[in-house]
């Protein structure tokens, strides 16, 4: 028995066969890091536990119609999966795409003009916030935002406080849209944005702003300022989340972590982490933006 155990060891695992294991080991990692808190996981854990209690019943049980289905039921979600966890993986391609390894050659802004855009912004912010003005403006990152700068009105104009005041007066034709940034640029305004899923949009009395900057922020990197046209209030959408409730100061600082710095700094600071944390947690006698 043991000179078995012996030659199964020295003829199955080789180093070649552990370098093997370890990388898909290290594939099957990355991957659940990767879905680890979207919808995937909760579909997944489902498939995973209806296969295994009808390939146990098929394997205890002489169930020849069993065994039949669940060869095909395994054919058939080697096809459907893909198909359902179709935003995941897009996600996971762009964030893929975005880890520097295809987008050495791309030109990014220095810091003098991440620096000056935040300035503008949150001067911006604060005089829309005080006059009660809905605003939406997302900066581009490295996910390309096109798609929905060509739904806009192409403007290519430098970034000022009066400029966007301007776009985002109710009165104007382009105040009902988003503003996107591009290269420390205005872009274009008027822009048409995708809104969050209903199932990842868990407070109903945010309006159609707060959906979309949500729902940019899901399909891509950009940062996404919104000021509430009820409340005034001000609040960032990056990576799906939101952060709620910000004066101009805060605001500056989660811009500075978000974009500012994010060249320098890769780690969030505690202070935005602690914010993210309370960003969807409503107070309890303060009404939501």
């Amino acid at each position: 028995m043991c000179g078995e155990l012996c030659w199964t060891f020295e003829t199955y695992f080789n180093a070649t066969a552990i370098i093997d294991i370890a990388f898909v080991a290290a594939v099957f990692f990355a991957l659940s890091l990767l879905l680890r808190g979207t919808q995937a996981v909760p579909l997944l854990r489902g498939v995973l536990v209806v296969l295994l209690i009808v390939g146990l019943t098929a394997t205890v049980l002489p169930f020849t119609a069993m065994r039949w289905l669940l060869s095909n039921v395994i054919t058939m979600l080697a096809i459907a999966i893909p198909i359902i966890l179709q935003p995941e993986l897009r996600r996971l391609m762009e964030r893929l795409g975005r880890s520097g390894v295809f987008t050495f050659g791309r030109p990014r802004e220095t810091e003098a003009i991440r620096m000056k855009v935040i300035d503008e912004i949150c001067t911006a912010a604060a005089r829309l916030s005080e006059r009660r003005h809905g605003a939406l403006i997302v900066i581009e990152r490295d996910t390309t935002l096109q798609e929905y700068i060509d739904t806009g009105v192409l403007l290519d104009s430098e970034v000022s406080p009066q400029l966007l005041l301007t776009i985002f007066w109710p009165k104007t034709e382009l105040h009902d849209g988003a503003v996107i940034l591009r290269g420390g640029k205005i872009a274009a305004a008027a822009c048409v944005l995708p809104l969050a899923s209903g199932r990842q949009f868990t407070d109903r009395k945010l309006g159609t702003r707060h959906r979309a900057a949500l729902g940019v922020s899901e399909v891509s990197d950009g940062i996404c300022v919104v000021v509430s046209e009820e409340t005034g209030a001000i609040s960032v959408a990056n990576g799906g989340r939101m952060i709620r409730r910000l004066d101009a100061t805060r605001l500056k600082t989660v811009l500075q972590a978000f974009y500012g710095e994010s060249e320098r700094t890769p780690r969030l600071p505690t202070v935005i982490r602690g914010l993210l944390r309370r960003g969807n947690a409503a107070p309890p006698n303060k009404p939501p933006a």
